[in-house]
């Protein structure tokens, strides 16, 4: 397993999660939308100074999803944590590396004071995974997302 900077032979295995119904329910992002155009589009964007994406991959370096560091703010040391994988990646340990590593840099390279994410209230599975990965709750934003039609809450 290892990260690198996303290129162009991911767009086709980012699509096939985006258009997952099983992957993205609990995205805010309405990715069962998202083109080929779109994925190259974000993965030329994939290293800035507000952003960095990488691609997690298995030992083939065949693309298995993408982790983020979003709204890099240097200045008060924080970032957005973000993760996607493929469904056929889920469960093999992917998260738990990628995470590992996403931290890493984060708090090593970058020198930042805090990482942060948001996560669907509902979403208890990924709420468990953060928790067991060092994350800590502090508190609910109440009716923050309207999804499906519904009203949702986030943490």
């Amino acid at each position: 397993m290892k990260l690198r900077k996303l290129c162009d032979k991911d767009a086709e295995s980012m699509l096939e999660w985006m258009h997952d119904p099983a992957v993205n329910q609990f995205f805010r992002a309405h990715f069962a939308q998202m083109t080929m155009e779109n994925a190259r589009s974000f993965i030329r964007g994939g290293q800035s100074a507000a952003a960095r994406h990488y691609a997690i991959c298995d030992d083939e370096d065949a693309y298995q999803g993408t982790i983020s560091l979003k709204d890099i703010d240097v200045e008060n040391g924080t970032a957005e944590y973000a993760i996607v994988l493929r469904r056929q990646a889920q469960g093999k340990g992917y998260a738990r590396f990628a995470t590992r590593e996403i931290l890493r840099i984060a708090f090593g390279e970058l020198g930042l004071h805090k990482v942060y994410l948001n996560v669907l209230k509902e979403n208890e599975h990924a709420s468990g995974f953060y928790e067991h990965m060092g994350f800590r709750y502090e508190g609910t934003q109440r009716e923050q997302l309207l999804l499906g039609g519904r009203r949702q809450d986030l943490k």
